[in-house]
């Protein structure tokens, strides 16, 4: 939408000379939405439902530790439970899993059976040793072997051994198996309760291992990034020959066996034998159009593939110059936590919120009413918008410290931490550039999230026809989000470098990478690809050491839960190192369009590239003369910028 909002006049960069405000508006919308997640949070709690998710509460309505007021028409509310702390279900096994509660009786009790309680007698005698009645409140202790309301007033015997959750007040049963219901799937394994406790045995053995294997993970991805710079050149170009021997090798081994099929069939006649010569035939053709296309490919492409390589290796000068990049990953992630986990507090609280009404059961819920009922959806939207909001905000961070570096003629007179320059200026100029971006995610991610939700729940029964429609347009709404996700970062860079708002930053970067097609197919494809190998290898290497490890090992059984832990931790690490990398790449490459389109090498528009990139470009220049297509300003002779060959 953005790009039709302006006017087509061509864009003067003007790179860091001035700083202003961009889309305010939206940062006061943003703002707006953050104070009603705020309010919805205090609201939770001032109607104690912070009370009632930390203490618990029984079902009557009362919570557990303290005085309560009673409940009109429920009885047993309002009851003084200053020394009845811990909440305890009668049947803690039996799990609703279509509304995802336990269905039991809940009581508060003064303290949980430590010990299994295999008869009334048992619980009886708990009573009156430890004081914490098992049973409902209307029954005596010593009642519980005479009156006949046990049966269903009564834990359900026996009694499994329980502890508290920590913080939850909460008995829970020792044994997990009880909770098998929740992981149908697995139920048959969790019951084997010996497997359970060799994996789990597995895993507390040798936890100092897999602590050293990921931090073995974090090691590896940040040797990965210095090394990419110096063995890009070699990576690139053995990918090619590989892929060009492959598909030549396929080929000519289809056409052999087809070859040698007719010659030996020659005098065999049945129809079994026609059809493998066709197939083969059908193969071979195939493949031959399909070597052809890759060909045509790489030769268009091959100077493209040179400025990949060059990018690559200006990326690694550029994480030497901002070593504070390498840590981006860190904070940011550190950051989603911190929100993630303040999300899901309050998303606990709503579920305790509300005002007590009684069941069909007698029991007391808590259920919100009028609009206040939907105040979830707005938490829901909240997640996604904030969590694409703190991405945002570190790829502006990422796009303004490498923008500085880049139109930075003397790198000697960058700033002391161009990161921490870059974040400044994001706070004080461009939160709501950043806000409006994530906005645009968050309205194509909801959709897919809704359509994902509508397919699950109506898996095996709609037809064919409704189920290939809702996988489509879900296809569809997930290449949008990443064709979005992509103009996005690089708006980002175009704000970074003129200060200009989302609108215009998107239209602009969009002119730029439509100009460059090629250039960007081959470095999203090669680039990308080079870095997948890179994850691929830092998992193998580490899993290859977790085998060595933990081969040694004699104090377990299973170990195979505790290398699938590491291989999933280097692959995260990995990923996340390695799409700073990416994404440090992508500004280069726009930052390097702009330099080429507005810049020629004369005397008062010298290229700001770095000597590598410079390189490219004259030898594609020289390329161009030899051609016979260079004249002019082409053929003109590259000035490079001052200070470009420091390091």
């Amino acid at each position: 939408i953005c790009l039709f909002l302006h006017k087509s006049s061509k864009r003067e960069w003007k790179p860091l000379e001035d700083h202003s405000c961009t889309d305010v508006p939206w940062l006061l919308l943003f703002i707006l939405f953050c104070l009603g997640m705020g309010f919805i949070c205090g609201f939770s709690i001032a109607t104690g439902a912070a009370a009632r998710l930390l203490s618990g509460y029984d079902s009557y309505g009362n919570i557990c530790g303290q005085k309560n007021v009673k409940v009109e028409g429920i009885v047993n509310s309002g009851l003084d439970l200053t020394h009845k702390k811990y909440v305890f279900f009668l049947d803690p096994c039996n799990i609703d899993l279509v509304h995802q509660r336990i269905k039991s009786l809940a009581l508060c009790v003064s303290a949980c059976p430590r010990k299994e309680l295999k008869t009334l007698a048992d619980i009886q005698k708990f009573a009156e040793t430890n004081g914490s009645t098992l049973c409902s409140y209307e029954l005596l202790p010593s009642e519980y072997a005479t009156d006949p309301r046990a049966a269903k007033l009564c834990p359900k015997y026996p009694v499994p051994e329980s502890a508290p959750i920590p913080f939850f007040h909460r008995c829970a049963p020792v044994n997990i198996s009880c909770y098998a219901k929740f992981a149908e799937a697995l139920i048959t394994f969790v019951s084997d309760s010996s497997a359970l406790h060799r994996l789990i045995s597995g895993v507390m053995t040798s936890k100092e291992i897999i602590m050293g294997l990921c931090l073995l993970s974090l090691v590896l991805s940040m040797i990965l990034m210095v090394i990419i710079r110096y063995i890009s050149r070699v990576l690139v170009w053995i990918l090619t020959i590989l892929v060009i021997l492959g598909s030549l090798g396929g080929t000519g081994v289809l056409w052999w066996l087809y070859a040698k099929q007719r010659i030996s069939d020659s005098a065999v006649e049945t129809q079994i034998a026609k059809d493998n010569l066709q197939a083969l035939l059908i193969y071979a053709i195939s493949a031959t159009v399909f070597t052809v296309i890759l060909f045509l490919i790489m030769l268009i492409m091959r100077k493209r593939v040179a400025l990949t390589i060059a990018l690559f290796h200006v990326a690694g000068k550029v994480f030497i110059h901002l070593p504070l990049l390498v840590f981006q990953p860190f904070w940011t992630f550190f950051v989603l936590i911190l929100f993630w986990t303040y999300w899901i507090t309050v998303l606990l609280f709503l579920g305790t919120t509300g005002n007590p009404v009684p069941n069909e059961e007698g029991f007391v819920e808590f259920r919100m009413v009028g609009p206040l009922k939907y105040m979830w959806w707005y938490h829901v939207v909240g997640l996604i918008w904030i969590s694409e909001f703190i991405l945002a905000c570190q790829q502006m961070t990422v796009a303004g410290a490498v923008v500085t570096y880049y139109f930075t003629r003397e790198k000697r007179n960058l700033p002391f931490t161009p990161i921490l320059a870059s974040v400044n200026r994001l706070v004080c100029y461009h939160l709501g550039t950043v806000a409006k971006g994530s906005f645009i995610i968050t309205l194509v991610k909801i959709p897919r999230m809704i359509l994902m939700y509508i397919h699950t729940q109506l898996k095996g029964k709609e037809n064919a026809c409704a189920r290939c429609m809702l996988k489509a347009c879900i296809c569809c709404l997930w290449c949008l989000e990443k064709c979005l996700t992509y103009l996005n970062q690089n708006a980002y860079t175009a704000t970074a470098i003129n200060s200009t708002n989302f609108c215009t930053s998107a239209k602009d970067a969009f002119v730029i990478l439509v100009e460059n097609a090629l250039r960007v197919a081959a470095i999203n494809t090669v680039g990308d690809f080079m870095l997948f190998l890179g994850k691929v290898l830092i998992v193998c290497s580490t899993g290859l050491a977790g085998i060595m490890l933990l081969n040694y090992q004699r104090d377990y059984t299973i170990w195979v839960l505790p290398l699938i832990i590491v291989c999933l931790f280097a692959f995260l690490v990995a990923h996340c190192f390695l799409s700073i990398y990416e994404m440090v790449v992508d500004v280069l490459f726009l930052c390097f369009a702009i330099d080429t389109k507005y810049n020629d090498g004369s005397p008062g528009r010298e290229f700001y590239m770095d000597k590598v990139l410079m390189e490219f470009v004259e030898n594609s220049r020289k390329s161009m003369k030899e051609a016979g297509r260079g004249g002019g300003a082409e053929g003109r002779e590259l000035k490079p910028m001052v200070g470009a060959d420091e390091e």
